[in-house]
């Protein structure tokens, strides 16, 4: 069974959802500067997470339908965060909070096996999101997007798969050209 999935249900099962959130295309969740210590599961929609700085905006990671998104840096520390999340269509998301979901993880050894488990890919995948920017060619990035996320270049816009791949808009048409 796919972990997401299986700890989605475990939440459901618990009745532990505390709130039900739609966004609007465009919308914010969070904004930078904000602190949001809430863990949201995405029911129907996308979304990204970026950071801006000086020069342009830099997208690092989505939130499809099934998959869990934090602030997870706010999540973990409770300070305040860098990045912004914001909805690229209408989202609708469920969403439990750090407290109740820490309580919920700690009341059982399974439950933090799971939790555990989901972190290690998470941070697994990070590494190898690192890896290939810092020593893959954009064709190869592409490639192996397309391959891990197909649904990516059916839900989101160009410009943001280019900048998730750090490459221009017109560098990712050209690479999809040939």
């Amino acid at each position: 069974m796919n972990l997401i999935t299986h700890l989605h249900d475990k939440i459901e099962a618990a009745g532990l959802w505390e709130s039900y959130p739609v966004l609007s295309r465009n919308e914010h969740l969070k904004v930078r500067g904000s602190i949001d210590t809430r863990l949201y599961y995405v029911v129907s929609g996308t979304l990204r997470v970026y950071v801006v700085d000086e020069f342009e905006e830099h997208t690092i990671r989505f939130g499809y339908q099934g998959s869990f998104i934090a602030a997870l840096d706010s999540f973990i520390t409770e300070k305040p965060s860098d990045f912004y999340i914001q909805a690229l269509k209408k989202t609708e998301l469920k969403m439990i909070s750090k407290a109740v979901y820490t309580q919920f993880m700690q009341s059982d050894a399974e439950n933090l096996r799971l939790w555990h488990a989901i972190l290690e890919q998470l941070v697994y995948q990070q590494m190898e999101r690192e890896r290939d920017l810092l020593t893959s060619s954009p064709l190869e990035r592409y490639e192996r997007v397309l391959r891990r996320s197909p649904q990516l270049f059916q839900e989101v816009p160009h410009k943001y798969i280019a900048s998730y791949l750090r490459m221009t808009p017109e560098t990712l048409s050209r690479i999809k050209k040939s």
